[in-house]
Order: C-alpha cells, then sequence, then structure tokens
C-alpha cells in the first residue's frame, strides 16, 4: 500500500544533435471541453451495460441489481464528489441519495446522462467555493481571525452533511484559516502563506478543469463496482497501462518521475541506471515545456494533464523523444534528446541487506528480504522470455547471494506488502516448503482448487521469520498463512490486513475490470478474510485496525472456512512460543530500540481520537511544541539506551550524516527483534537434537 507515481516513469539514451528550437514555452496552453459540455461516448455506454452483466452473473458473491444496491452505489458516488461533505447541505445529500432510477438505467441500460449531470452538478460547487476562496484571500486576507477559540476537523468521513448552507460557510472559513495557520508555522508571513495558498487553489482548480469523460465514467463504474466488495474495480485504458506496468516492473520510457505543478510537469526524480539518468542532461525539478517524437516538432504540453504528457513521452525502446525543459527559474532553458529503453522500477523489486545483531554475547549475521509487492511479468512469462522479472525469481537469486555472504538465520520483511500475483505468493512457498498445498481457492460455485509446490529444490532450509504489518495483504497473507500452517517459520508483527478475494483482470471493449471471482483459504481450511494473520508473537501496532483493514470496509465480503487439507497439527515453533514469548518479553525491557517502538505505538493509540486541531496561533503552537517534546523525550530516551549524544531538538537527527538514512529506529527494532527471535529457536532446536 505504498504510493508511487507508475504513471510518471519513463526511459532514455543520450543523442546529441542540433534541432530547430520551436519554442513551445510560447504557444498557448492546452484546452479542455468544459465541465458542463463533458458527455459519455457510446464506448462507455457500452462498457456500463458489459460491467453490470459481468458483474450480476461472474462476481463470486450473488449479486442482484436492486434498489439496495443502486443506493449504495449512489452513496458512494457522491461520497467521492464530496467526500468531506463540505459542498451539499443535508437536504441535498437527501434529494439525490433518493433519487436511485437513474441509477438503474445508468447500470443496465448505459444511460450515463445523470450521472455525468451529477458530477457537473457537484463539481461546480466546488469549483465555486475554490473561486470564493481565491477571492477572499487576495482582497480580504483582513478577514481571517488567527486568535478564535475554535477547533478544525479535517476528517468529515464519519460524519452528517451540514445542515444549513451557513454551516458549510463556517466549514470554508475554518478550513482556509487551518490551511493559512499550517504555511505561517513553518515561518511564513501571513502574506506569503495566502500566496502559496492562491498557487494552491488555483493548481486545484485546474486539475478540475482538465476532467475528462474517462475520468467521470471510471469514478462512477467504481462507486457501484466497489458497493459489491472493495476490490473489484473498473480500469480506463489508460489506468490498464499503469497497472500492467506495475504488474511488470518495467515499461518502455526515459525513466523519469513526474509530477504536475502549476501549469508545468515537473521532473522529480530520475530512476538509476535508466536513459534519463545515463543521458545525463535531464535534471531533478526541471520543467518540461513541451515533446517531440524523433524529428517531428515539438508539441507544446504546458498546462497538459499529467497523464497525457506521460503518454506522450512514453514510447517503443530504440526510438528518441525530444523534450524541450527549462529549469526551475525558467533559465536553462534547452532540447534534451532521449533514447528510450527499458526501465526497471526498482523500487518494488525485492531487496536484500545483511544485518549483524548481538545474541548471549555473541555476534550473528541476518539476512534480510523485503518483499515490497508480488510482481510478476505475464506477458515475459506467456511469451517464454529468459530473463522475465518474478518475485520468486528475485528472491531465489537474492537467498543465493546471502548464503555465499554467510548468514545464521533469514527474514522475509512483508511489511506494507499490498499483494499482488497469486501465484507468485504461492510459487514463493515453494522456496521454503519441500512439496505439498499452499493455498485453496473457492470459486463462486463452491468449487475448491488447491495450488501447491510439487516438490523439486528447495533453496533454503534454514531457520526463517516471516514479518508482517496492518499494510501486509492479500498474496503476502497466502505466503505468511502457509509458512505459518506449515510451522515452517515463524510470523511476528502485526495482525496483517485481511483480504482473503482473488481478482481477475478482464478486458472489456473500453479498457478492464478487475474483478472478485473467488476467495482464498489456508491449508488449515480457514480464511484470511477479514481476520488476516495472526502473528506467533506480535509487536507493538502502528495502525489503527479500526481504520485500515478489511474490516474497516462496510462491503466486505465475510470471513469463512473450507474443508482443511493438512490435519490439525502441533508444530514444533508452537510447543516453542511459551519459551520464546518469555525471552522476547525479557529482552525488548532492555532494548532502547524496542522500547522506542512501543512508545510510539502507545502515542498513536492515545491519539486515536483526535480532538480537532486549534484555529487559535497561540494555542496550536503550545499543542505542536507540547507534541514534538514527546516525540525528542521519546528519542533521547533511546538514545540514552543505546550511549548516543542527546538532542536539543528532532531536526538535529537530520544531520549531514544521516540525511540519506531510509533504516529507521523502528525498522531496527523490528528488524533486530526478530532475527533474535529467530535465533532463539533456532537454538532452541539445537538444543534438543
Amino acid at each position: 500500500m505504498r504510493k508511487h507515481l507508475l504513471r510518471g516513469l519513463m526511459i532514455c539514451f543520450l543523442t546529441l544533435g542540433l534541432v530547430p528550437l520551436v519554442s513551445a514555452a510560447e504557444s498557448s496552453t492546452r484546452q479542455y471541453t468544459p465541465l458542463e459540455e463533458l458527455q459519455p461516448a457510446e464506448a462507455h455506454r457500452q462498457v456500463a451495460r458489459e460491467i453490470t452483466r459481468t458483474m450480476t452473473r461472474q462476481h463470486f458473491a450473488d449479486v442482484t441489481l436492486n434498489k439496495t444496491l443502486e443506493k449504495q452505489a449512489l452513496t458512494n458516488y457522491l461520497k467521492q464528489l464530496d467526500p468531506s461533505k463540505s459542498l451539499l447541505t443535508a437536504k441535498q445529500a437527501k434529494a439525490i441519495l433518493s433519487n436511485t432510477k437513474p441509477i438503474e438505467n445508468a447500470l443496465v441500460k448505459g444511460d450515463l446522462d445523470y450521472p455525468f449531470e451529477l458530477f457537473v452538478q457537484v463539481t461546480q460547487k466546488q469549483i465555486k467555493r475554490l473561486e470564493n476562496n481565491l477571492d477572499q484571500l487576495k482582497n480580504n486576507l483582513a478577514s481571517f481571525n488567527f486568535e478564535q477559540d475554535q477547533r478544525f476537523y479535517a476528517d468529515r468521513r464519519e460524519m452528517d452533511w451540514p445542515e444549513t448552507t451557513a454551516e458549510l460557510n463556517t466549514y470554508w472559513q475554518q478550513r482556509i484559516t487551518h490551511e493559512l495557520l499550517n504555511l505561517m508555522a513553518a515561518e511564513k508571513t501571513a502574506e506569503e502563506a495566502r500566496d502559496l495558498l492562491i498557487r494552491r487553489y488555483e493548481n486545484q482548480l485546474n486539475r478540475i478543469r482538465q476532467t475528462n469523460s474517462d475520468d467521470i465514467f471510471q469514478g462512477f463504474m467504481n462507486a457501484f463496482t466497489t458497493s459489491v466488495d472493495p476490490h473489484t474495480n473498473y480500469f480506463s485504458p489508460r489506468r490498464s497501462e499503469s497497472f500492467n506496468i506495475q504488474m511488470k516492473l518495467s515499461l518502455d520510457g526515459i525513466g523519469a518521475m513526474l509530477q504536475s505543478e502549476n501549469e508545468f510537469t515537473k521532473v522529480i526524480s530520475l530512476v538509476p541506471g535508466g536513459p534519463a539518468d545515463k543521458q545525463g542532461q535531464l535534471k531533478p525539478t526541471d520543467q518540461i515545456l513541451g515533446v517531440g517524437q524523433g524529428k517531428e516538432p515539438i508539441e507544446n504540453v504546458i498546462g497538459w494533464r499529467l497523464d497525457e504528457v506521460v503518454d506522450l513521452i512514453r514510447g517503443p525502446r530504440g526510438s528518441i523523444v525530444r523534450l524541450e525543459v527549462q529549469a526551475a527559474d525558467s533559465t536553462n532553458h534547452r532540447i534534451v534528446e532521449i533514447e528510450r529503453n527499458a526501465v526497471q522500477l526498482e523500487d518494488q523489486a525485492a531487496s536484500k541487506k545483511l544485518i549483524e545483531t548481538t545474541l548471549n554475547g555473541e555476534v550473528r549475521r541476518l539476512g534480510i528480504i523485503e518483499i515490497p509487492t508480488f510482481y510478476l511479468d505475464f506477458e515475459g512469462q506467456r511469451t517464454n522470455q529468459k530473463d522475465f522479472r518474478s518475485t520468486t525469481r528475485d528472491v531465489a537469486r537474492l537467498i543465493d547471494e546471502l548464503e555465499e555472504e554467510g548468514i545464521d538465520g533469514l527474514v522475509i520483511d512483508l511489511r506494507n506488502n499490498g499483494g499482488g500475483a497469486l501465484q507468485e505468493a504461492n510459487s514463493l512457498v515453494g522456496l521454503f516448503i519441500a512439496r505439498g498445498p499452499t493455498v485453496q481457492i473457492r470459486d463462486s460455485d463452491g468449487r475448491v482448487n488447491i495450488l501447491g509446490d510439487s516438490g523439486g529444490k528447495t533453496p533454503y532450509s534454514g531457520p526463517l521469520a516471516v514479518v508482517i504489518n496492518r499494510l501486509s495483504a492479500s498474496a503476502s497473507e497466502i505466503f505468511a498463512g502457509a509458512i505459518q500452517d506449515y510451522g515452517r517459520g515463524l510470523v511476528v508483527g502485526e495482525q496483517s490486513f485481511g483480504k482473503g478475494t482473488v481478482q481477475t483482470i478482464m478486458d472489456l471493449s473500453y479498457g478492464q475490470l478487475k474483478i472478485t471471482r473467488a476467495k482464498f483459504y489456508r491449508v488449515s481450511g480457514d480464511s484470511t478474510q477479514h481476520r488476516g494473520i495472526v502473528p506467533d508473537i506480535h509487536f507493538p501496532p502502528l495502525f489503527d485496525a479500526k481504520q485500515i483493514g478489511e474490516s474497516s470496509s462496510p462491503n466486505a465480503l465475510p470471513w469463512d472456512q473450507v474443508k482443511a487439507i493438512l490435519p490439525p497439527r502441533t508444530s514444533v515453533i508452537e510447543q516453542a512460543l511459551t519459551r520464546l514469548k518469555a525471552s522476547h518479553k525479557k529482552r525488548i525491557a532492555n532494548d532502547p530500540n524496542f522500547l522506542f517502538l512501543t512508545e510510539q505505538s502507545d502515542w498513536l493509540i492515545r491519539h486515536e481520537d483526535s480532538p480537532g486541531i486549534s484555529l487559535n496561533r497561540k494555542q496550536r503552537q503550545l499543542e505542536k511544541e507540547k507534541e514534538q517534546a514527546e516525540h525528542l523525550a521519546m528519542e533521547n530516551r533511546r538514545r540514552k539506551g543505546l550511549g548516543l549524544p542527546q538532542l536539543n531538538k528532532l531536526e538535529d537527527e537530520l544531520d549531514e550524516s544521516h540525511a540519506e538514512r531510509k533504516v529507521t529506529p523502528i525498522d531496527t527494532a523490528i528488524l533486530e527483534e526478530a532475527g533474535r527471535i529467530l535465533l532463539d529457536f533456532s537454538q532452541l532446536q539445537t538444543s534438543q537434537r
């Protein structure tokens, strides 16, 4: 569940040449169809009917299109259009939610006029609010009171829609005040904060005005599909491409991370070793003014949507893209030529590291393999490419490398891994067990299919631990559950997400549908749906289970069971848990990093129910200073325990020697303690032989 701007990734090589300078910057910005003129295309009408038929015939749940489901779809859509309940009054929302007949027509007949009209109706209210905000900021800054005795509640998802327009007005006044205070807290004057906020609202208005028909249609259809379950989604053709890129961790382009900023497309970073990085002329913070293909004229892209710019920059490997760019200060105007090539999205690939820890006075070496997602290049596999990417292939290679370095145990880190390719979870289990079933899959007709490992080489048979947290989901839970059911390794951390459903991708006449077609079950017969994987040894939670996880979704499918395919048994791990927990408890009582983790967890639990944020500048500053003092005290207790110098303020920690540090004290606490528990278990086994 990590955020990556995959749509903005590309590739390149250096090819310098003299080209005519056609200044895109001097061209007019791109014009988009006004919101009120956006209409559903015939392709949208056709796909709406296709999705509705597919949902009622092929979804795992018994889906019947009735008033209840239509009302839920409309409710989802309205929450999507007005997520903070800041645009509509309760009366207006009630009137909209009582009108479900157009939703039935949209889904059954493909008559999408009403969903489009509703989008325009609510979005125009948003535009008006933003324009009013801009007018007030530009002309009446003095009207904002930074000494009022009120609190602002940013998260309004559980609140009701306001009863009156006056309440809406109050919300927006408080929201602008809150945003100004946030900016002023960063040592900005009120005037400087105002100017920054004006640019922010203008950018927001610009993005709204770049909305196209695909955006509206996709939003409405997902309001419907997620009414059945949260993991069934419609992808427009453009989003389908991004999804496929994420799964195979590769695309053809230039290897640059982009984002929209004002009217420009801005380079955020370059993929190490990618074409743009090798070419050497494109720099982070550069603004892209225009894009040209080969020797064709450069096309102005100022004011374009990010995905449209990305589409122009992507292309077949070996082809040339020409970028007209300038530095962020509008200097160094130039043309950059790059040869597109394959870009590997390594930040999502499995990676390894070696850590050393001390146990009973001895230094021990632990191999850590982090798996951010379960990926597979389906196309590469289908066409029998020699070196296609997959999680299992990469992990097998990393295990060999770690064993050559000499390790006493292996920790598989699945924290924040939201899943991915089901078959990769299955094949990954095969790296650690000799043979046997790994997961059961039941379809909507009740048929159960069993996947497993048929035997062969087991790359790693040594001590194994798996670390999970609340964001470990789906394929991560299949892997962790199988390792736990076989007693092959220890599972430690937080209770996992609880996503026990299986989705498949179906091609439509326009775009794709990711639809829940089955549920998976552990070899014990238990579903992971809602309940997730319960670790053998719990670590302090860092996520609110009431807000994050399958059980927090109102439309999630229920937990159930199928027949077990492995008889219940007590593994050697279960027999050792009492002693392992005792050693763990004793050790963490004196581990500065783990005590820090525990304090952080306790602090988050105490602050789960926020009292809102003060709109009084002095009070807000006092509350901020109190919070900073609490975190500083926790950090200094950790440092004292490790014999490190004390800090006067938290910012001191980010000095030059730590500026690029990626391993946090919490990472250290979790991974080192997981390794020590594993070494405890290994030592117990050795002593019992």
